[in-house]
C-alpha cells in the first residue's frame, strides 16, 4: 500500500474484488488498514463490496473493534455499491447501533440498502448527518431514528421506499422524527422516495419540526395533487430556502399553485411523472425501488 502525502486528507475505501469473497477477506482489509495506516489518519471510511452483499450482512464487528485506534474517524459510508454490483434493495445489513456507540465523535453516517437493517434508539452527541438510502426502509428503523437523541444532527435523509421492497413504514411511524424532540438542531429533513408520499406530506403539514427547517425534501416519491394540497393547507412553509419535490405526480395546475404559494422558496418540481395504467388500475412508482 502506497500512502498519500497526507493520509488524513482522503477517504479510505475498503472493498473486496470478488463479490463471492468469504468474510475473512474483508476482515483482512480492515486489518491491513489498521496495520499500514497511522490510526489517527483514518478520518473517513467508505465500505464497498464485502462479499455476497445480497445475502450476507456487512461485517460491522471489525469496524467496531478498530474504534480504540481510529479515534479520528469522523465519516462512514456503509455499502457504497452500484446496481451492477448489487441492487439497492438487496444490500444486506444487520444491527448498526454498535458502530455509533463505538465512535462517539462520528459526524457523518450514510447507509445504503436496508435489507435486515436494525437500529436501536441511541444518544449520540456529535452526529451531524445521518442518511439512509433505500428502496424500502423498515418501519422499526424509522421509529428508532425518531426515538434517538441526536442533539447535533443537522441533516436527516430517510428514503422510505416501497412496501414490496421492505418499506413498511406508515406516516405514523414518522411521528418521533416529525416531533423534533430528539433533533433540536435539525435543519434539513428528507422523508423521500416514498410510496406513501401523500400521507407523508399530510403529516409534515402539521409537524412541530417544520418551523425550524431550512430545507424539506419530499422528492423521488409518488406525491399527487392530494398530498400537495394537504401540504399547502398546513403550516406556513415560506421560511424554507428549498422545497424539493422532484419526481412527482402533480398536475401542471397544482405544480404552479405550489410555486405561487411559496414566493422566495426554491421549489424543485423537475421530473414530472405520469401514472401508468395496467388492467384498469393506475400505478405510481418511487424513483428508487429494487
Amino acid at each position: 500500500m502506497t500512502l498519500p502525502d497526507d493520509p488524513s486528507a482522503v477517504a479510505w475505501r475498503l472493498e473486496v474484488e470478488d463479490h463471492d469473497a468469504e468474510p475473512e477477506e474483508f476482515i483482512g482489509l480492515v486489518r491491513a488498514l489498521r496495520e499500514q495506516v497511522p490510526p489517527d489518519s483514518v478520518r473517513a471510511l467508505v465500505i464497498g463490496e464485502w462479499g455476497e452483499a445480497y445475502e450476507r450482512p456487512l461485517p460491522i464487528a471489525p469496524l467496531v473493534e478498530a474504534a480504540g485506534e481510529w479515534t479520528g474517524l469522523r465519516a462512514v459510508f456503509l455499502a457504497d455499491l452500484t446496481y451492477e454490483q448489487c441492487e439497492i434493495s438487496w444490500l444486506t445489513h444487520g444491527d448498526i447501533t454498535g458502530l455509533l456507540a463505538a465512535y462517539p465523535l462520528l459526524g457523518v453516517l450514510w447507509v445504503r440498502g436496508a435489507q435486515g437493517l436494525r437500529l436501536e434508539p441511541i444518544r449520540h452527541a456529535e452526529l451531524r448527518e445521518l442518511r439512509f438510502e433505500s428502496g424500502g426502509l423498515p418501519a422499526e428503523v424509522v421509529r428508532a431514528v425518531g426515538a434517538c437523541e441526536l442533539p447535533a444532527l443537522h441533516r436527516l435523509d430517510l428514503w422510505l421506499g416501497r412496501r414490496d421492497y421492505g418499506g413498511d413504514a406508515s406516516a405514523e411511524d414518522l411521528a418521533g422524527v416529525l416531533s423534533g424532540a430528539g433533533l433540536p438542531a435539525l435543519r434539513y429533513l428528507a422523508a423521500c422516495n416514498a410510496e406513501i408520499a401523500d400521507a407523508v406530506a399530510a403529516a409534515v403539514a402539521t409537524a412541530p419540526i417544520v418551523p425550524r427547517l431550512e430545507a424539506l425534501d419530499l422528492s423521488k416519491g409518488t406525491l399527487t395533487d392530494e398530498g400537495a394540497k394537504a401540504l399547502l393547507a398546513g403550516q406556513p412553509l415560506t421560511h424554507l430556502t428549498r422545497l424539493d419535490l422532484h419526481h412527482h405526480y402533480l398536475s401542471e395546475e397544482m405544480a404552479a399553485s405550489v410555486v405561487a404559494a411559496l414566493p422566495g422558496v426554491r421549489v424543485d418540481l423537475a421530473d414530472a411523472q405520469a401514472a401508468e395504467e395496467h388492467n384498469g388500475k393506475l400505478y405510481r412508482y418511487t424513483a428508487v425501488g429494487e
